[in-house]
């Protein structure tokens, strides 16, 4: 398993692995256009065999306080440490770059997220409903 990180957008080859495997998950396009808006977006991968199994996504979203906006992981490799791996490495990024917070948001419905943020120590300190009228949680962890 090879990890890799990515301060500025990759190249076109890897994003639409990244793509493919979101729409996989998620059944709709990753919204790329969202981080050209952004500050210091981060990008890591998880690939095997030269093929994405697992990204994850954030950005600044003010100062001293970092985003973690999306991932996931190709339900063929989970159980494997890989979300964690990418959860650790982000985090530590955050630490090294003067980010002192960093906060996410989920839905119910993705219990293993949900479950992998309170793992790693997020608190819930919020929730709202979204515009399709699901609830979300806002979760933070101070670093």
């Amino acid at each position: 398993m090879k990890f890799c990180l990515f301060e500025t957008l990759p190249t076109q080859k890897v994003k639409e692995e990244i793509s493919s495997l979101h729409y996989s998950i998620f059944q709709q396009p990753l919204p790329w256009e969202v981080l050209q808006t952004k500050e210091s977006p981060l990008i890591q991968i998880a690939e095997e065999d030269a093929c994405v199994v697992g990204y994850k996504i954030g950005y600044e979203e003010k100062r001293g306080r970092f985003y973690s906006w999306i991932g996931g992981v190709s339900p063929a490799y989970r159980g494997k440490g890989i979300a964690s791996t990418l959860m650790r490495t982000q985090h530590q990024w955050c630490k090294e770059n003067g980010y002192t917070e960093i906060m996410t948001k989920t839905k119910n419905k993705w219990r293993n997220m949900l479950i992998l943020n309170l793992k790693h120590g997020f608190d819930i300190i919020g929730t709202y409903t979204d515009h399709k009228g699901e609830p979300k949680l806002i979760l933070s962890k101070s670093l």
